[in-house]
């Protein structure tokens, strides 16, 4: 199977092939990228209008076709053009949850030659006011809940505002409807493939934000990986003689992709990875106001949705909700996603659990436009613990802690470098230069490559326990915790100590119903890995688990939350 695969990727990606690798200079440093990807994603746009009369967006009981979206997009660029003066190089700043809007108004900033910035909807008036300060758009467009965060807070000067779904605009503010009353004709503008095309701004675990800037081509060669893995595997599938299971007898026509959008629409995992994906592919985005597992089941049975690709814990709800049983999800084909790893014992469960549908993965960072790496169906059934292989246009290397490559098969911070990667960080010169050196980017995650070159990310560099100059990857030790029958979910992490400088931490959340011990947690990953990796502190929790905007779970607030004293 994996000898197949080698042979479908130097198919696909030789001379003549339709993910034919070549190299581009950018900066001065040779970079890989997919010969055939479009420039920019103002054209990838534009070679949607061919799907016309095909659902594209879909939100509670509103839909628009391909045709009606860029009736709509068409007017909104030419008044952010024609009447705000939005330019090629200026920015416009989108804040609001996943409304049909926010694809909107980003096809039409992109169709301009201008940025989107993708502001996070969970952030503060201030953290809102912070992005808007370091980005200056000229162009702020948000939602209500949004705009009332902002009234107490800073905005750039010059900014002017558009409310989307509110009837309490701010003074001075414009309401989404005139953004519709342009003409409809697109202006021609010119866009360099190292333009940039969105700025997303990572989380912050430490300090303040950091603007990404992702690029045109950055985002144009995410497409094209995506694109490439999805080509591959069946095609070494099918060369190794295995077969793809299916719901029964395969239509005349083949069903219209579907994607559901379960994490925010201003980060990378659904923007690159599910958007620019399903539409480019002439699939319908189907949207929701907030993520919910029933909900999410009526969707997959009444929008046949194909694809599903959130953070782990929702696959894990969905798979484990009481009535999945009474909804038809054969439409599914892909089930999974990134932002986390997907633990082995999950892997197995959406295989064995969902017919029709193969478990899927991608290990990606904001900083590569999206995937690096990927990772399904029998190879991931295989290697459950992998991320997969890199994306042809990517080169990958393995650093130890002195900078030097490490041994084969050996751990150490993976570091990538590719078309793919940004530009760098928004006014950071000197983060820049620490995060991305002679355009290799660091991407602090401490991995393994296998013989056949699949990636296991075995934490990230700052999350692993240092137990008594032993290291312990958080990841594995999740994992074995994972495979309990008790446990919905857990999170590990480093607690101080005097003796050892840190032990293992496990914050657990146990299924409805059952109630398991310190004692057995610990015994029990004894059984998987190694004894010194078992927790030593082990807190029980009745709430869910908090997590971010994109669904992860927030280690640093568990770690101030919770007390030693008070764990088993």
């Amino acid at each position: 199977m994996y000898n197949e695969l080698a042979q479908v990727r130097d198919q696909l990606t030789g001379p003549g092939g339709p993910f034919e690798i070549h190299t581009v200079e950018v900066k001065g440093i040779p970079l890989r990228a997919y010969k055939g990807a479009p420039p920019d994603l103002r054209q990838i746009w534009q070679m949607t209008a061919a799907f016309a009369d095909k659902d594209y967006i879909i939100y509670e009981n509103e839909r628009l076709t391909f045709a009606e979206t860029h009736q709509r997009v068409n007017a909104i660029a030419s008044t952010l053009a024609e009447r705000f003066g939005v330019a090629p190089g200026d920015r416009v700043a989108i804040a609001m949850r996943n409304y049909p809007e926010w694809i909107l108004a980003y096809w039409a900033t992109i169709s301009i030659g201008a940025a989107v910035v993708g502001m996070n909807a969970w952030w503060t008036g201030d953290e809102m006011s912070y992005a808007l300060e370091d980005s200056t758009p000229k162009i702020l467009i948000a939602d209500g809940q949004r705009l009332e965060r902002l009234r107490s807070g800073k905005s750039p000067d010059g900014m002017q505002v558009i409310g989307v779904r509110t009837d309490d605009l701010p003074s001075g503010a414009n309401a989404w409807s005139e953004l519709l009353a342009g003409d409809a004709k697109q202006p021609d503008v010119s866009i360099n493939p190292e333009d940039d095309a969105c700025i997303f701004y990572t989380s912050g675990t430490t300090g303040r934000p950091k603007g990404a800037q992702l690029t045109h081509r950055g985002c144009a060669n995410n497409i094209m990986s995506m694109a490439y893995w999805n080509t591959a595997v069946p095609m070494a599938m099918q060369a190794a003689g295995r077969k793809e299971p299916t719901s029964g007898a395969e239509p005349a026509e083949p069903a219209q992709p579907a994607y559901l959008v379960v994490t925010p629409l201003f980060h990378v995992t659904a923007c690159n990875c599910v958007m620019h994906g399903a539409t480019l592919s002439a699939g319908k985005v189907v949207l929701m106001y907030k993520w919910d597992p029933l909900t999410a089941l009526e969707l997959i049975q009444k929008e046949k949705i194909t694809t599903l690709s959130g953070v782990p814990v929702m696959s894990r709800e969905i798979i484990g909700h009481p009535r999945f049983e009474e909804f038809d999800t054969s439409s599914l084909k892909s089930l999974g996603g990134g932002g986390a790893a997907i633990q082995p014992d999950l892997v197995k469960k959406i295989d064995s659990r969902v017919k029709s549908a193969r478990p899927g993965t991608g290990y990606g960072m904001t900083e590569a436009c999206g995937v690096i790496a990927m990772n399904s169906a029998d190879f991931f059934v295989d290697k459950p613990e992998t991320a997969g292989p890199l994306m042809p246009s990517f080169e990958g290397r393995i650093v130890d802690e002195a900078g030097n490559d490490a041994e084969p098969g050996q751990p150490g911070e993976l570091w990538v470098r590719s078309s793919q990667v940004i530009g760098g960080y928004l006014n950071q010169a000197e983060a820049t230069a620490e995060t991305i050196t002679d355009g290799w980017l660091h991407t602090g995650d401490i991995a393994i490559i296998d013989e056949h070159g699949f990636v296991a990310i075995v934490d990230r560099a700052k999350d692993m326990v240092l137990r008594g100059g032993e290291n312990v990857y958080c990841a594995e030790v999740e994992a074995a915790i994972f495979d309990h029958d008790d446990v919905a979910e857990c999170v590990v992490f480093g607690v101080p100590d005097d003796r050892l400088g840190e032990e293992v931490g496990a914050a657990i959340v146990p299924k409805p119903g059952t109630s398991p011990s310190s004692e057995s947690i610990r015994a029990f990953v004894k059984s998987k890995i190694a004894a010194f990796k078992a927790p030593r502190y082990v807190w029980f929790q009745t709430e869910p688990l908090p997590r971010n905007a994109s669904g992860k779970f927030l280690k640093k607030d568990l770690r101030q939350k919770l007390d030693p004293k008070d764990a088993h």
